[in-house]
């Protein structure tokens, strides 16, 4: 799929996209590997690892997605462009409502113009379970950004098919709970706080979520949203299973918090199509494309339609882990 490409990621030197330059430089043989992001300190520190000298396929670009110009600059001659950069934290995008809008949804627009101004064969953007029914300005700002990537195919004449991936918080991500819980434990704390009793998150791995990005690239027809099927997680039981002596304390709900989040909603489901491990939601409002133009992937696997009033939830997922199983994923090293 990759071999002989080339190959941009937007937000390159965050957890995804470190990840996902290791599954490239490893199982294929990328022309070019393009880290597109705005840190130059973050660059400095990935080129460490994934130096040019060691890796000659590899360039680091300066640049932010707000800028539509140097975006198509970047984006000359590249073949797939993987969309990570965004504001991810909840808190800070309710406290900075245009810096999030700013990155999130206008820079969707200028990485979805770039493309087709230079004939970009496929885009995959990342999401995130909070741009379903959302309350946060984040979760508001992805269904945005949703929108305009699989609406972006109606433009691109068949040239360049956009789609996207959406997932919940990946297990041990910057800003993520797992390093939070983990900084409190090496410092002594005597509690590990938790927001809601009944609080749960979804469960995907860094290499879950890479590796599903990589068969999407294989599968998507373009305008699909990807959504992995996979377990929930108590935070309760997240935080017994890290630290089983430790108290927890309730402090409450932090502003744009949901107790449980939803990959899609009951509202969703008449376009909602289930393959073996992930959900797909086939876009209604692509104008030369129908509902059977999704029901097989690429790989030929027919897909099957859900119950109308199914909602995939956390809270209410079929399967949850247990302590045990959690401590499985060796969390020193998540």
């Amino acid at each position: 799929m990759f071999n002989n490409k080339n190959i941009l990621i937007t937000g390159g030197t965050g957890s995804f996209g470190k990840n996902f330059t290791s599954l490239l430089l490893s199982k294929y043989k990328p022309k070019k590997i393009i880290i597109f992001s705005r840190d130059e300190m973050k660059q400095f520190e990935m080129s460490q690892k994934f130096s040019i000298k060691k890796f000659p396929c590899i360039r680091y670009f300066i640049g932010d997605v707000r800028d539509k110009e140097r975006l198509e600059m970047a984006f000359n001659g590249v073949d797939y462009v993987i969309h990570a950069a965004a504001l991810k934290q909840v808190p800070a995008a309710e406290y900075n409502p245009i810096e999030c809008i700013k990155t999130n949804i206008n820079g969707a627009q200028n990485v979805i113009l770039a493309a087709l101004k230079n004939k970009v064969k496929k885009v995959v953007a990342l999401s995130t379970d909070k741009a379903s029914n959302p309350i946060n300005l984040y979760g508001a700002s992805k269904l945005a950004s949703d929108k305009l990537f699989i609406s972006g195919n109606n433009f691109a004449g068949g040239v360049t098919k956009f789609s996207v991936v959406r997932y919940g918080n990946v297990v041990g991500s910057r800003g993520s709970v797992i390093p939070f819980f983990k900084k409190l434990i090496e410092n002594g704390s005597s509690f590990l706080p938790i927001t809601h009793p009944s609080m749960t998150r979804f469960w995907i791995t860094i290499k879950e979520g890479v590796d599903l990005v990589d068969k999407v690239f294989y599968e998507m027809h373009g305008g699909e949203i990807f959504i992995p099927i996979i377990p929930s997680v108590k935070i309760v039981d997240l935080a017994k299973a890290m630290a089983p002596k430790l108290k927890l304390k309730i402090i409450g709900i932090r502003p744009g918090e949901k107790i449980h989040e939803i990959m899609f909603s009951k509202d969703d489901t008449p376009n909602v199509l289930q393959f073996k491990k992930y959900y797909v939601i086939a876009p209604n409002t692509i104008f030369y494309k129908t509902l059977s133009t999704y029901q097989t992937n690429k790989s030929k696997e027919r897909s099957k339609k859900i119950k109308n009033d199914f909602e995939y939830n956390s809270g209410s997922n079929s399967k949850f882990l247990s302590i045990k199983e959690i401590r499985k994923y060796n969390l020193e090293e998540v």
